[in-house]
């Protein structure tokens, strides 16, 4: 659990201070037409960890990353009102689900935390599954969405905001990077 919270409060500062520096990828730059830079919401999304905290309300950590994710792709999706309008009950129906499966895959994160030194072989290759699982659900419930979101977005407008989502699960996931390596 005490993982889970520095994970939760640190995610915020990261994904603003990755978002500030402009990150590209490789795979957007051509010569003939540079890519765009993500921008970081108008106000601060970085996590004011000098106030008291506040106790350990995984929900309202929960709550405070969700809102900053938000605020990115709304930083990025340019809507018009009668765009956002449509678009954003349709990410708050994805976002929901998008917090079950990362609840999901924080547990797994964590159990493996508390057992990777006395792991066995089927404890490491159930974890290994579990992870994967979780990996496939995320990417299944973009798919599953992407309909939902092409009903009130246009394709390319619809590829900006999973390019969006993406990235700023490549930053969740590095803060998951710091786990021990297991030793074979």
């Amino acid at each position: 659990m005490e993982r889970r919270l520095t994970i939760m409060l640190l995610v915020p500062a990261i994904v603003a201070l990755m978002l500030a520096s402009g990150p590209r990828s490789l795979a957007q730059e051509s010569a003939s037409q540079p890519g765009r830079r993500l921008r970081p919401p108008s106000r601060s999304a970085i996590y004011n960890d000098t106030a008291s905290a506040p106790g350990p309300d995984l929900q309202l950590l929960e709550r405070d990353l969700s809102s900053q994710k938000k605020q990115i792709v709304a930083a990025n999706m340019n809507l018009t009102d009668t765009e956002a309008e449509k678009f954003w009950p349709v990410y708050d129906r994805y976002a929901a689900d998008l917090a079950k499966i990362y609840e999901a895959k924080l547990t797994v994160v964590d159990e493996y935390f508390q057992n990777y030194q006395t792991m066995n072989d089927d404890q490491a290759e159930t974890y290994l599954r579990r992870r994967a699982a979780v990996e496939q659900q995320v990417m299944q419930l973009r798919l599953k969405y992407l309909p939902e979101f092409r009903k009130v977005l246009s394709s390319r407008e619809a590829l900006l905001f999973f390019q969006i989502d993406w990235r700023l699960d490549l930053m969740i996931n590095l803060q998951l990077t710091p786990a021990p390596l297991i030793d074979p």
